[in-house]
């Protein structure tokens, strides 16, 4: 099954909100969608969840804002919790579900290596000391 980008219906559910700006959040969508393509393309199955909480970030604080005082109320809100980015969780789910980022073995030995010894015998220094076949 192909990557399906999420609706501004799933957004707003994500979000746990009652009543969401379609037009808005289909944008945030399709920017979260352009963003985690740089990353990984074609967008994995699985990729729905990075890309929901990629667009849910800039949907709730667009402005990256950090504290907010209105009138007697104030909130502090964590750094880098709204705008479009990846964070470092995003780039590895993104990842894992393409298939890529987990450990892995490289091989360097060529298929025509031969296991003799590849240095010269000297046959002073070793003398007979070698069973036939082993010269």
């Amino acid at each position: 099954m192909a990557f399906v980008p999420p609706t501004a219906e799933e957004l707003g559910l994500f979000l746990d909100l009652e009543e969401i700006q379609g037009d808005r959040a289909d944008f945030m969508i399709r920017q979260a969608v352009n963003l985690c393509r740089t990353l990984v393309k074609p967008l994995p199955e699985g990729a729905e969840t990075v890309v929901l909480s990629v667009a849910g970030r800039a949907y709730l604080n667009p402005g990256q804002v950090t504290y907010e005082t209105i009138g007697p109320m104030s909130v502090q809100r964590p750094t880098g919790s709204g705008g479009i980015y990846l964070t470092k969780a995003d780039r590895t789910a993104l990842k894992s579900a393409a298939g890529r980022g987990g450990a892995f073995t490289v091989d360097p030995t060529p298929a025509s290596a031969d296991p003799s010894p590849t240095w010269p015998v000297d046959e002073v220094f070793f003398g007979d000391e070698f069973e036939p076949g082993w010269s």
